[in-house]
């Protein structure tokens, strides 16, 4: 028997106990740890924050539905790791030994890069978790009583950029529908050097897409921006040319802001010695394991990979739903082989799947693998697009309450975009 830990109740983590117990069987004792006790279906967070979503249509009580098969739930979040001693401490102060570590934390949201970002102790928003979504929610209908402009981006240094162009789109669509659009100046600023970079370098014609959907929402978007500061209802942007050089330093007015943050790893990971690169994210090989810790495994936010290319005003790069579900399979079928004494040689194609929903359309952009160059790059946008997205949130929200370890982005996104499947692992 081996003992399983898996750091993280979210995408990765919930989709990784699920196929450790389909594929290794009820003989092996798995641990799940997350911080609270609910699971939450993370691309449904803008939805939330505009109230077309209720939290209790994309959360679920995690120890009720892992329990049913066998995994063991732990809700108070882990203080620290002993990888020589090979258990996780909670922050309760329990220790949980391990066989093997699972870490699929996500980031730690470093609003505080930017001084008065943030909506714990700033003047923006977020739509990072559904906690941040329900304030940005709570604040949005405080906005409709006094409307004015509205700023939303994300910052120097952030990797995921879909979000952000999301919340952009579907507020205003939210405002055209409530007939206050007229009211309303909207800027998207964003550290990419061009609006659709999405740091990916781009997919296909994302720019001209984007771009063409900006001008026709009469959205005004700042790139290649470094947001310096924000204060209450403004703040400061400098533009940059395409050497990293100041341009102008711009002060924004907003009643209403939602700025995404960089990301860091998170302290617990971070700590720990020759685990990380400068900034906490886990150092992995092709297999998705620790170089330094053997018996550690890392997938989704959390992993270490570098920028696409160098840009102008620092991106990072993303990590969709697809790559993570690639990474969790790579690891449990390594782990797999390990365990039957097989050569564990699985790797992740790490591919990129993005359905984007705007309000009243969507758009959906493809990169196989994510960094180019690419075998698939495919962009497409239209109504079936959102539709594509509303029918994967009722499927994935469907695999956590039951525990299917069924690849979701695999089976259904890919053939709702018509693109043939692709293996999500490769040897």
């Amino acid at each position: 028997m081996a003992r399983f830990v898996v750091m993280g109740a979210g995408l990765g983590g919930m989709s990784a106990v699920y196929e450790l117990r389909s594929t290794l069987g009820k003989d092996h004792e798995i641990t799940l740890v997350g911080e609270g006790d609910h699971f939450s279906f993370t691309p449904s967070n803008p939805w939330l924050a505009v109230g077309w979503r209720k939290p209790e249509e994309t959360t679920l009580p995690v120890a009720e539905h892992v329990g049913r098969h066998g995994i063991q739930f732990n809700g108070e979040g882990v203080a620290r790791i002993d990888a020589a001693g090979n258990e996780v401490i909670t922050g309760a102060g329990a220790h949980i030994p391990y066989d093997y570590l699972l870490i699929c934390t996500g980031p730690k949201l470093a609003f505080d890069e930017v001084p008065g970002a943030g909506p714990d102790a700033g003047f923006t928003q977020s739509v990072c978790t559904a906690e941040h979504a329900t304030h940005a929610w709570q604040a949005y209908q405080k906005f409709l009583d006094n409307p004015g402009p509205i700023v939303v981006g994300a910052v120097q240094g952030a990797s995921c950029f879909g979000p952000a162009y999301e919340f952009a789109m579907i507020l205003d669509a939210d405002l055209r529908k409530r007939k206050q659009r007229d009211k309303v100046p909207m800027y998207y600023v964003t550290s990419e050097p061009y609006v659709g970079h999405m740091g990916l370098g781009g997919v296909g014609d994302s720019k001209g897409l984007l771009e063409a959907e900006m001008r026709q929402r009469h959205i005004t978007w700042i790139e290649n921006a470094r947001v310096k500061e924000v204060r209450d209802g403004e703040m400061t942007v400098i533009t940059h040319d395409a050497k990293g050089q100041p341009l102008e330093e711009r002060q924004l007015p907003f009643r209403f802001a939602m700025l995404l943050p960089a990301f860091k790893g998170v302290a617990a990971v971070a700590a720990v010695e020759g685990l990380c690169n400068p900034r906490g994210f886990v150092l992995v090989d092709r297999h998705q394991r620790s170089p330094k810790y053997r018996n550690i495994f890392a997938a989704g936010v959390c992993v270490a990979i570098p920028p696409v290319e160098s840009t102008p005003v620092p991106t990072g790069a993303p990590k969709t739903g697809f790559m993570i579900e690639s990474m969790v399979s790579t690891i449990v079928r390594n782990i797999e082989a390990e365990l039957k004494g097989a050569t564990a040689d699985f790797e992740g194609t790490w591919n990129a799947v993005c359905l984007a929903d705007m309000g009243d359309t969507g758009a959906a952009f493809v990169a196989l693998p994510q960094i180019p160059p690419r075998n698939v790059t495919w962009t497409r946008s239209g109504k079936w697009v959102r539709l594509a997205k509303i029918s994967f949130e009722k499927y994935f929200l469907y695999k956590m309450r039951h525990g299917t370890s069924e690849p979701i982005y695999e089976k259904y996104v890919l053939s709702a975009l018509g693109i043939e499947r692709l293996k999500d692992t490769k040897r």
